[in-house]
């Protein structure tokens, strides 16, 4: 049988669990233990307890209490739904996505594949909100060397 670090790991594709393990780890007061993170992968790889329990080979009671006592607390305590009742196991990876912890879309391509030559492009400030992190950049980019600034229509807004 794999390891738990070998499985549900298509989960790393969706959402950030670094990140998310480290906030679990802290609601907890101490790290994730193995079978924590295999059974919160399998959530987020939308399976629901019954089918983490048939791929593991284990007893889904078992996985069920499992997930009750620990990831589900853990999660609940995260995202201030203390209070609330978890009608459904997809209530957890709804709760974490609405927190930010699903990682955005996108296709990877280099940033030199979609600027100019010479182009910079320089990370200026980066703030973290609760939930958020937002990165702001300058970039950079040359003028062609036929264009030249007085060609441009800009309009100097100081001046109107």
């Amino acid at each position: 049988m794999a390891s738990t670090d070998e499985q549900f790991t298509q989960a790393a594709n969706h959402w950030d669990l670094e990140t998310l393990y480290a906030d679990l780890a802290s609601v907890k007061g101490k790290r994730l233990t193995p079978v924590e993170k295999l059974h919160l992968r399998g959530l987020l790889c939308g399976h629901s307890p019954t089918e983490i329990a048939e791929k593991l080979g284990k007893n889904t009671k078992g996985v069920e209490t499992d997930l009750c006592a620990s990831i589900y607390r853990y999660v609940k305590s995260l995202v201030d739904k203390c209070n609330e009742k978890i009608e459904n196991w997809r209530n957890i990876t709804e709760w974490l996505d609405d927190a930010g912890y699903k990682s955005q879309s996108s296709s990877k391509m280099p940033v030199s594949n979609c600027l100019p030559e010479n182009s910079t492009v320089n990370i200026t400030n980066i703030f973290y909100e609760k939930y958020n992190i937002k990165v702001f950049l300058q970039i950079t980019v040359p003028l062609p060397s036929e264009l030249s600034i007085q060609e441009l229509d800009i309009e100097d807004n100081n001046n109107n």
